[in-house]
């Protein structure tokens, strides 16, 4: 059952990101925060992975070390972790694309699967509405991403032999059913 700790997480996510859109659109960024949450919560979450999953982008997008510890003050610190554990860099100016993302995917092997599950429901979300985007906009949208088709090829792809090892099952078939898609659309 989800509380008002939740409904109070789902107002503290859509303050922080009011401002910003989804990649190459005008959609509000709260759309995909929403969209995580009910991923992780079809996955099986609970409370406070469902809030993590609302806050998985908070300390990279909204304010660093310092959003992180204001997490934990508001939300506690197995919901802190888990935002921790989906954060590929809290430093700005953010380190180069390819080794944070070769860091991220090396970090999912020592992450608990608390963490992974949120992970894997943010990683859905993103690789669907890649899908969603390809077969609407075609080849352009690879331009939207700093790793450009193949560098997003491999990167979603990497992450999905890595979730299929660390956390197997429906949603890591899920994932892979999108990897795939992308990729065949990709030719």
């Amino acid at each position: 059952m989800l509380t008002e700790r939740f409904d109070d997480a789902l107002g503290y996510a859509s303050r922080l990101h009011r401002t910003q859109v989804r990649k190459g659109s005008e959609i509000p960024y709260v759309s995909h925060l929403l969209g995580v949450a009910a991923i992780a919560i079809e996955l099986g979450a609970d409370e406070d992975q469902a809030i993590a999953a609302l806050l998985h982008d908070a300390v990279e997008d909204q304010g660093g070390a310092a959003r992180l510890v204001d997490i934990r003050r508001r939300f506690g610190d197995d919901v802190a972790r888990i935002v921790s554990d989906c954060t590929d860099t809290d430093i700005e100016p953010k380190p180069p694309w390819r080794a944070r993302k070769e860091d991220y995917i090396a970090s999912l092997n020592t992450k608990p699967e608390r963490s992974l599950l949120v992970s894997l429901a943010d990683k859905t979300h993103n690789a669907g509405a890649i899908v969603a985007d390809l077969h609407a906009h075609g080849d352009v949208v690879w331009s939207r991403f700093t790793g450009g088709k193949d560098g997003t090829l491999w990167y979603y792809r990497e992450l999905s032999a890595t979730f299929a090892r660390c956390l197997p099952g429906t949603g890591a078939f899920r994932f892979d059913r999108h990897v795939c898609e992308m990729e065949t659309f990709a030719g």
